[in-house]
């Protein structure tokens, strides 16, 4: 039976096949550009569904702006990115084999590229709605001050990725001109630092000695270290999403107590990723865990509709 090693059954299905000229060109900018990875810019709909906007056609749309702006900032950034680690990457069992550090991509293409999505998105940004470009902007900054050097400074380099997640969170409630709750505003702090770590668990497992190489704060990590940030970020995320869906600020505002029935949703997704993490060596992209492991699927599906339920169901519900 012919087995081949994690790492080169990923490799392949990261890597485009190559193509020469114009069409190749557009191949291999359009992989650099992640497409796969806009399914966390989804955050930005948080604001639309929890204000119960969903059915309003002019909210829906600025939402729909939004998440499309982010999309173009994010993949500005991840040009951004692969330029400045370009070195390292060519010499990681995976990254090797993007566009960049594998030649396909010509250095000066992606260099346009990238400017012209980063300044488009904050520009666009602005036109759309002001108080949206700040904090779009502040999603910028922190992300190029994370590719020129946070990156390699243990614990910041995971919380400055989960302050990303935070500031598409605000966004999306910005942007609609309603106010984000504090306690959504923790858990999705919480969720963004659990996935983080888990990232860099993957790669210190998956790289072992070789990690510093590649990516210098991994020196400054430890499996174990990595397992109870993680059991802290869990609990903590847990805890904010329970008492939110329970605070008297939210019972009123939706006049139902049923959005606690969600609670089992967050915490199944929460154990699921924890298990594939830990016994199927997941965790390195959780993009790709949120749209092809199944039970997180539909684990996922269940908590929207529940949600959606709750909001938009009869009110003064008590499921007690």
């Amino acid at each position: 039976m012919n087995s081949q090693p994690l790492s080169d059954k990923l490799a392949a299905e990261d890597r485009a096949p190559r193509e020469f000229g114009l069409v190749g060109t557009l191949r291999s900018l359009l992989v650099s550009l992640r497409p796969q990875q806009w399914v966390k810019n989804s955050l930005v709909f948080g604001g639309l569904i929890f204000s119960r906007s969903l059915l309003h056609w002019e909210v829906v749309r600025l939402s729909l702006l939004a998440f499309a702006l982010f999309c173009l900032a994010s993949s500005g950034i991840y040009l951004l990115n692969d330029l400045c680690d370009i070195k390292a990457d060519r010499n990681h069992p995976l990254k090797r084999l993007r566009p960049l550090p594998s030649g396909d991509l010509n250095l000066n293409v992606a260099r346009v590229a990238m400017f012209v999505l980063v300044v488009g998105s904050a520009s666009l940004a602005f036109v759309l709605r002001p108080v949206f470009a700040l904090v779009l902007g502040i999603y910028l900054v922190l992300n190029v001050a994370y590719s020129l050097g946070l990156k390699r400074v243990v614990i910041l380099d995971v919380m400055t990725i989960a302050f990303g997640f935070v500031l598409r969170a605000v966004a999306g409630a910005v942007v609609i001109g309603v106010g984000a709750s504090p306690w959504l505003v923790l858990c999705t702090l919480m969720l963004a630092l659990l996935m983080g770590f888990g990232k860099r668990r993957h790669e210190l497992n998956l790289l072992q000695e070789e990690a510093n190489s590649h990516r210098q704060s991994l020196d400054g990590y430890s499996l174990q270290f990595l397992d109870l940030m993680m059991t802290i970020t869990a609990g903590a995320a847990l805890v904010t999403y329970a008492l939110y869906t329970m605070a008297d600020e939210t019972v009123a505002r939706f006049s139902s107590h049923s959005l606690v029935l969600t609670v089992p949703f967050v915490l199944y997704g929460i154990f699921r990723y924890l298990f594939l993490v830990h016994k199927r060596m997941g965790g390195g992209d959780p993009a790709r865990l949120l749209v092809t492991d199944a039970p997180t699927l539909i684990n996922l599906g269940l908590w929207v509709i529940v949600v959606c339920f709750s909001l938009y169901g009869p009110r003064a519900w008590h499921p007690w």
